[in-house]
């Protein structure tokens, strides 16, 4: 069972991930959108947005550090593990809660918004369901295990990450997984069935990027009639161009 829970199942949801988004990319480049909702409210969006976007995105940065930096890295460089764990517990609390605040505000907002709500599909709520999930499971085993020390003293950068990263380079090491504390179980299984649905999900925007505006020529707009466009004198770089040419 530990065999299937913690080198079967990541290596299927990592598969999932991968041709999931080579496939989506190939039959379905249309859909490759986030389903924006903007034009149909904005006043929570504001606020909610940001929120969970920034967010979200400091959650990631810690757990890029978390579990892809070795413990004996961080030691090297001399940072001690009593300021690693302030760092990772202050800003990962503070990221995590502002996430959670900013996924409630844009769930409510789906709930309660007539025509938010008619655009929400099933893929869309299950999405949010697994998102929610991953992020209640992880903001707990940040203050339960490291606040409140409720499952007692568990270094994760010798447990968890370590089976992270063998995950990657072929040699699984399973035991170290089914030896940690229930919560951290539960929250990588929550988050190997969210990357099995990303691909199929609006999620798969996060791979998107205007990287081509950086060559992209510059619009050139052009009027009929002749003269000025408004009273205004003509910036630097406006200047009208004939048509004819």
């Amino acid at each position: 069972m530990d065999i299937m829970l913690w080198v079967v199942i990541p290596y299927v949801s990592l598969a999932f991930f991968v041709l999931g988004h080579v496939w989506r990319y190939r039959y379905d480049k249309f859909g490759w959108t986030t389903r924006s909702s903007q034009l149909y409210e904005s006043r929570l969006l504001r606020w909610a947005s940001p929120l969970f976007h920034f967010g979200i995105l400091a959650v990631f940065l810690g757990h890029v550090m978390g579990l892809g930096i070795p413990k004996s890295w961080t030691d090297a460089v001399g940072l001690s593990e009593d300021a690693y764990h302030v760092l990772a517990v202050g800003i990962g609390s503070v990221a995590g809660v502002c996430t959670l605040v900013g996924a409630a505000l844009l769930i409510y907002r789906r709930r309660t918004v007539g025509p938010v709500f008619s655009a929400t599909t099933r893929m869309d709520k299950a999405m949010w369901f697994m998102l929610g999930l991953v992020i209640l499971l992880g903001l707990w085993n940040t203050v339960a295990g490291s606040v409140l020390n409720l499952s007692g003293h568990y270094d994760y950068r010798t447990g968890v990450s370590e089976w992270y990263r063998s995950i990657f380079y072929f040699q699984p090491k399973y035991e170290l997984m089914a030896d940690a504390p229930i919560g951290f179980q539960a929250h990588a299984m929550a988050a190997m069935v969210l990357f099995a649905m990303w691909p199929f999900t609006r999620l798969v925007h996060v791979f998107s990027a205007p990287i081509g505006y950086l060559w992209r020529p510059y619009i050139v707009y052009r009027s009929r009639k002749p003269g000025q466009l408004g009273s205004r004198a003509t910036a630097r770089g406006w200047e009208r161009t004939d048509s004819r040419r």
